[in-house]
């Protein structure tokens, strides 16, 4: 268990990181990478967890180590897509304003 507590602290930091360092984060809220990052990492610690990789000798790192790695490279897809297509909506709707 503490290795979940671990992995669900960690992606809700890098979660923030992530949006912390996006140029175009004032399009989605602060939480949303947070969330994607924790969901994705607590899923993943238990699909690892499941699959017995935290009980086998040299392979307890994996429920540690990759469920953050997992949950942070969603978590960027996630505000790169996101912040993306709310920006590309967003000059839609000005440009649609602006021409009434």
């Amino acid at each position: 268990m503490l290795s979940l507590v671990v992995v669900v602290l960690a992606t809700i930091a890098t979660g923030f990181i992530v949006w912390a360092n996006d140029k175009r984060h004032g399009k989605y809220g602060i939480a949303l990478p947070a969330g994607v990052s924790a969901t994705v990492g607590v899923l993943s610690w238990i699909a690892f967890i499941m699959a017995g990789f935290g009980y086998q000798p040299g392979l307890t790192w994996i429920p540690w180590i990759l469920p953050i790695v997992l949950g942070t490279g969603i978590a960027i897809a996630v505000v790169v897509f996101l912040g993306r297509k709310r920006t590309q909506h967003d000059t839609a709707a000005l440009t649609k304003a602006l021409r009434l």
